[in-house]
């Protein structure tokens, strides 16, 4: 026998969180989606939660493919519709974990009435949104965070239109758990998604990753490699910093970092709290 038929063949340690299948994926060389994929299963792997109680909802654009790649039970739904169907799954089934993950436009821009709701609710669920600050999908169009004075098709002499600051959004609507990344950061990436599935209540995760086809390649901006040692030189983690303050202009530094871990009833606990002071011992706790 060789020695190459005694060397067990190599795998990967997040291979069965992946639904090898269906690689190679569908997203552009030089793409942060992917990276964010793999910090997610590794994130899932060192969680040990029981994946048959995991669920991962998705939208449409370039994000909302994640559902089909990674081997939980998915779901792929229409355009802005992730938190209101993740909604309804947890509310059907209260012992799932549920993770919302899908891109800026999908969740803040066709979705953003639908966030903001969750959030306002703290309904129990992890949002993980992967901003590539266009409609990436249909042409790379002027989006909720495209940052002012960009180039994209709708904006050929530069977005005048003032974006979102996500993190700002997510903690004045009343989210539980606010963090944001670059798709440089793997690791605290990885550490951000272990928290968020940790805990209870309504979890954001904004992870930064310009899409190189469109929006990197109007405006100049070189390949991936260019976009991650942009990263690198102009990235500032500050902790806990406020939220007011964090916006992302053009070009410009990038706060990154923890800014929101607060402990508040979920809204089921603040449902059954309710209705148990209303109705006494007649009332029998929703989900318990």
């Amino acid at each position: 026998m060789s020695r190459d038929a005694e060397r067990p063949e190599p795998t990967n340690p997040i291979d069965e969180f992946l639904r090898k299948d269906r690689i190679p994926h569908i997203w552009c060389s030089g793409c942060g989606i992917g990276v964010v994929v793999s910090s997610f299963a590794d994130a899932l792997r060192k969680s040990n939660l029981d994946l048959n109680k995991v669920a991962i909802v998705s939208g449409i654009g370039c994000t909302g493919r994640v559902a089909g790649y990674v081997k939980l039970d998915s779901f792929h739904s229409t355009h802005g519709r992730p938190i209101p169907f993740a909604t309804g799954l947890k509310l059907a089934n209260p012992d799932l974990k549920v993770v919302v993950f899908s891109g800026d436009g999908d969740i803040f821009g066709i979705g953003g009435n639908h966030f903001i709701h969750a959030a306002r609710r703290n309904m129990d669920m992890v949002v993980i949104c992967v901003n590539n600050f266009n409609y990436a999908m249909t042409g790379g169009q002027v989006a909720a965070t495209t940052p002012i004075d960009a180039n994209l098709s709708t904006a050929p002499f530069g977005n005048f239109e003032h974006p979102f600051s996500l993190p700002y959004l997510a903690d004045a609507c009343g989210a539980s758990y606010v963090a944001r990344w670059t798709c440089l950061h793997i690791r605290r990436v990885t550490q951000s998604m272990q928290e968020a599935l940790s805990r209870k209540g309504f979890s954001l995760i904004e992870v930064i990753a310009p899409c190189v086809t469109l929006y990197a390649r109007r405006n100049r901006l070189g390949d991936g490699l260019n976009l991650l040692k942009y990263y690198y030189d102009n990235s500032v983690i500050q902790h806990g910093a406020d939220t007011r303050t964090i916006e992302i202009s053009y070009q410009s530094k990038m706060v990154c970092g923890k800014f929101v871990d607060r402990e508040k009833p979920t809204f089921l606990e603040s449902m059954n709290t309710h209705m148990k002071k209303s109705l006494g011992d007649k009332y029998v706790p929703y989900g318990e």
